[in-house]
């Protein structure tokens, strides 16, 4: 447990940060979740829009470094080959 003033301040500047860190993990996968549900359902338009809203999560999230940025690529990546083979 931490005892001095300093070791509680960074204890309570943790919390808030990872609580900020699941926080936009979890919209950024929800985005990626709605893209893929679109998908599936062959609904081009709305696939569009929320992958549109889905790059923007997932290149802020790169950006903070919440995750790696090649992490972000690769999703990015395969969702859009997915949108691409439902419009063809």
């Amino acid at each position: 447990m931490a005892n001095s003033a300093q070791a509680k301040k960074r204890v309570r500047q943790a919390e808030k940060a990872r609580a900020r860190n699941a926080s936009q993990r979890s919209a950024m996968r929800t985005s990626v979740k709605k893209v893929l549900k679109a998908i599936e359902a062959k609904d081009l338009d709305a696939a569009r829009s929320n992958y549109q809203y889905a790059v923007s999560l997932l290149d802020r999230a790169a950006s903070k470094g919440l995750i790696h940025k090649n992490k972000a690529a690769r999703l990015k990546s395969r969702v859009n080959a997915k949108i691409k083979a439902i419009a063809a």
